[in-house]
């Protein structure tokens, strides 16, 4: 473990930028600080990327790439990966055995980095592309989890047109995001639709789904290396009692991601409730075909539970759900950078691609006739 090169990525071109630049910081210094061989990867917000010292401050990305970030580009093929710039102007690949992916929301946690990675043969912590593509699409997690006979709230795409069939009043949220970014309670659903234009975050698709002010948030991490292991059982308190929602002041304005937000750990839960939670979990989690580290939101208004979503690269990796039994950073991150060498998210194969079909084809103008 101690041997391997590491590369911790963060940023990106989404609006959870900012709170990815904390878990990255985090995850670099904690990585740093135990002898290991880390470098930063920071992506910016147009999309490009630099590498960059594990040992920075979260004030050097105010004004955008610090000052001596070499730049890089994440290229594919056999020799691919992160490069940037050698000796007399040659390209130098970046010596890497794994990168942390820390990036939170947007193309860092949907499946497009991951592919990307797949293609360039860079071993990468965290979700598969379809684990990663299911867990931000939100319609489509929870119609997995309905067909999975777990219990969810109702939730439907919201567009012009759209045929709402539950009564209001309603939460809108993106259909591709996180962080509580873009979420709004509405009274009907002419409000509803009428958001589409007003929310910027909604434009990319959206969904709505009942609004129960009885439901509260619980969240428990989940990881699959060594073995599938649930942690405690959060539930997040608001810091404003206004709130209709747990928003996103609430989980980040501490200054340390979601590791400083206001909660009750454990949560105060009645054994059978918290039982079928972690059962539930665990499902959850298959469904996903879960790797690395998660969090999994569920509502409950202390009786019943409904699985709510899945973050599949959790604010600063889940690591303060890890107290029953205490699970030190440094642990859990080892872990991760394990599973990630020894279980690649993807291996291509071109297996029964022996050239039958090629020999037997015949002229090519033949066949558009």
């Amino acid at each position: 473990m101690t041997d391997a090169q590491i590369a911790v990525a963060f940023g990106g071109p989404s609006p959870e930028h900012d709170v990815s630049i904390l878990t990255g910081l985090q995850a670099a210094r904690e990585l740093h600080d135990a002898g290991r061989a880390v470098t930063g990867v920071y992506w910016t917000g147009t999309g490009d990327f630099y590498a960059v010292p594990a040992t920075l401050e979260a004030e050097s990305f105010l004004e955008g790439v610090p000052r001596g970030a070499e730049p890089l580009r994440l290229s594919a093929g056999e020799e691919g990966g992160f490069v940037g710039t050698g000796r007399m102007g040659r390209p130098r690949r970046l010596d890497v055995d794994v990168v942390v992916n820390c990036c939170h929301g947007g193309p860092g946690e949907d499946g497009t980095l991951q592919a990307a990675m797949d293609l360039a043969g860079v071993a990468y912590t965290g979700p598969t592309v379809a684990g990663a593509a299911l867990g931000m699409d939100k319609l489509a997690f929870a119609g997995v989890v309905a067909a999975a006979d777990l219990p969810c709230l109702a939730r439907s795409p919201l567009h012009p047109g759209a045929d709402v069939d539950f009564s209001g009043p309603y939460i809108v949220k993106p259909r591709f995001g996180g962080s509580s970014i873009g979420v709004e309670v509405v009274e009907d659903t002419e409000t509803a639709l009428a958001r589409l234009d007003a929310n910027p975050h909604l434009r990319g698709g959206a969904v709505v789904e009942p609004f129960r002010p009885d439901l509260y948030d619980l969240n428990v991490a989940v990881r699959s290396w060594p073995a599938l292991e649930v942690s405690a059982v959060e539930r997040p308190l608001k810091s404003n009692s206004r709130s209709e929602i747990l928003g996103y002041a609430d989980k980040y304005v501490g200054g340390q991601g979601m590791a400083s937000a206001p909660r009750e750990l454990p949560a105060e839960l009645a054994p059978a409730v918290e039982a079928e939670l972690r059962r539930q979990a665990a499902v959850v989690s298959a469904l996903a075909q879960l790797r690395g580290v998660a969090r999994i939101d569920f509502l409950s208004d202390g009786e019943s539970l409904f699985v709510n979503e899945i973050n599949t690269i959790p604010g600063s990796l889940a690591r303060y759900l890890w107290v029953d039994p205490p699970l030190p950073f440094r642990s859990l991150l080892d872990d991760l950078i394990e599973e990630a060498r020894r279980r690649p998210a993807r291996r291509y194969s071109t297996v029964g691609a022996d050239g039958t079909v090629l020999r037997g084809a015949g002229a090519i103008a033949a066949k558009l006739t």
